[in-house]
């Protein structure tokens, strides 16, 4: 096995690993994200024996209206969004989502964005946790998958 590198990515190489993990079994399909083209919008993949196991993307963003009462008291400055964060589903547990994990959180903190937020499912909590993030706010059911999910918020300080 080869060792894993991070790779920058096309929206479009995205797709199926989002297709597989993060459509399986919910009403929704499409894996387009109107923010894929946003200006500063960032895809990395984590590629291991030149096969693509893992991606994330990044939108430069703040958070939304919800959390403005929950971060209050947070520091201040730029924020990012991390979406369509998946890994192989028979990888997954083996360490690789965390590995494109925090090399994301280091381009981003690198880029100068202070916080970097989520929509994530209560199914992942565990995993975004053990990164450094914290649940912030109630939970809500998402209206694409209707899967329970929480905000989770990491500082890049």
């Amino acid at each position: 096995m080869t060792a894993p590198s991070v790779v920058d990515l096309q929206p479009a190489d995205t797709h199926p690993l989002r297709q597989r993990v993060l459509r399986a079994g919910v009403p929704a399909t499409d894996v387009h994200f109107a923010e894929d083209t946003w200006p500063g919008a960032q895809h990395l993949g984590l590629m291991v024996d030149d096969e693509l196991v893992a991606i994330s993307s990044w939108i430069p963003r703040p958070p939304p209206d919800e959390l403005a009462g929950e971060l209050a008291h947070e520091p201040g400055g730029a924020a990012v969004q991390l979406r369509g964060m998946a890994t192989s589903s028979e990888l997954q547990g083996s360490g690789f989502g965390g590995i494109l994990l925090e090399d994301g959180c280091r381009r981003m903190a690198a880029d100068g964005f202070a916080m970097v937020w989520a929509r994530a499912r209560d199914a992942a909590l565990a995993f975004y946790q053990r990164h450094g993030f914290e649940v912030v706010g109630a939970g809500f059911i998402d209206a694409n998958t209707q899967l329970p999910h929480h905000f989770v918020v990491r500082h890049l300080g």
